[in-house]
């Protein structure tokens, strides 16, 4: 499969060379596609550096990891070359939030237990409701960065996933058992087989969380930010986040 990854910081890089790993033909892209060699040269030849309409062109799929400062910027750039694919959201809108009290922070929270569901057979059941403004006392925002992204570029197929967890503990857990769960949120049916086939090969564990508005739960300031999951506790630290906002 050929996929673009736009934003080659830390995640977008990382994302990028496992893809590589995994047999996947990978453009890579920045605002100096021209800085990106080292990353380039570490794919082997199966990473190439090319321009943001270049690389969403060039994908089947994309990765979308810029800074969220830049995200409206690399949207305009990629707008065209993105419709009708599915588009991986991985990043964090930049919001001042409350901690949640009581929240338990990163680490485990399990040992694995074989014959736990996947993504695609967990059922619909999240239903995060649309409320006005934004959850002071918890910090939770009442819209997802993830719904503005699609309103920027409606014709994407879009999906929330790897926006939790920092890349060093992807890579700590990356294939181990117990699987990390990787939550994952849309509302399009390839884009959710899409993306829990990728997280499949990466080596974690895909969990549907619900659709675009259950993005305000992996975002920054939401419950499942930097939470470590094990798969198996998976339905329960969902079902845990949603009690909160509710």
């Amino acid at each position: 499969m050929r996929i673009g990854v736009i934003g080659a910081g830390q995640l977008g890089g990382t994302l990028a060379t496992w893809c590589a790993e995994s047999g996947h033909e990978v453009a890579v892209t920045s605002r100096h596609p021209d800085r990106l060699t080292d990353l380039v040269e570490h794919g082997e030849g199966h990473i190439r550096a090319l321009t943001i309409p270049e690389a969403a062109a060039f994908g089947e799929v994309l990765f979308f990891a810029p800074n969220w400062e830049s995200a409206r910027e690399a949207i305009d750039l990629a707008h065209d070359a993105m419709a009708g694919k599915v588009v991986i959201d991985a990043t964090n809108p930049a919001r001042v939030s409350v901690p949640i009290e009581g929240a338990p922070g990163p680490g485990g929270l399990g040992s694995f237990a074989p014959g736990f569901p996947s993504a695609l057979d967990v059922p619909a059941f999240v239903c995060v409701p649309d409320a006005p403004g934004t959850n002071r006392e918890l910090g939770v925002p009442a819209r997802s960065g993830f719904e503005e992204l699609i309103g920027w570029a409606p014709d994407a197929h879009w999906v929330k996933a790897f926006n939790t967890i920092s890349t060093d503990v992807l890579d700590r857990r990356r294939g181990h058992d117990p699987l990390l769960a990787e939550f994952v949120c849309t509302d399009q049916r390839d884009a959710r087989e899409a993306a829990c086939r990728i997280i499949q090969e990466l080596g974690f564990a895909p969990f549907f969380a619900g659709g675009p508005e259950a993005a305000r739960l992996t975002e920054t300031g939401g419950p499942l930010q930097r939470r470590e999951v094990d798969v198996q506790d998976a339905k329960d630290v969902l079902a845990e986040a949603l009690a909160t906002i509710h």
